[in-house]
């Protein structure tokens, strides 16, 4: 929710984990804003590109966003995000 000032930070935080999760072409309304997680999976091929995209959707609403490929198995990112009142957050997520 937006915070009692206005602030709608964690709003974005919670949509930029939910597009990482979306499969590309799942949402009726937002069809080009996921990865192609299965195809990535299937091909062996890290969905880096589309990882990019997201992070330069989501950049503007933070005063610093940072989206890194872990190395693992398994496609999984580190986000490191500084929302615009100085709260540092980081976390990973698989994809």
């Amino acid at each position: 929710q937006t915070d009692a000032s206005g602030h709608n930070d964690y709003v974005y935080i919670t949509a930029l984990v939910q597009c990482l999760k979306l499969n590309i072409n799942e949402s009726p309304f937002w069809a080009n804003w996921g990865i192609p997680a299965q195809q990535s999976v299937v091909q062996q091929i890290f969905p880096d590109f589309y990882v990019a995209l997201i992070q330069q959707r989501f950049s503007p609403y933070f005063a610093a966003l940072t989206i890194n490929k872990i190395a693992s198995p398994s496609p999984t990112y580190a986000i490191n995000i500084v929302t615009n009142q100085g709260v540092q957050m980081a976390m990973s997520v698989p994809v």
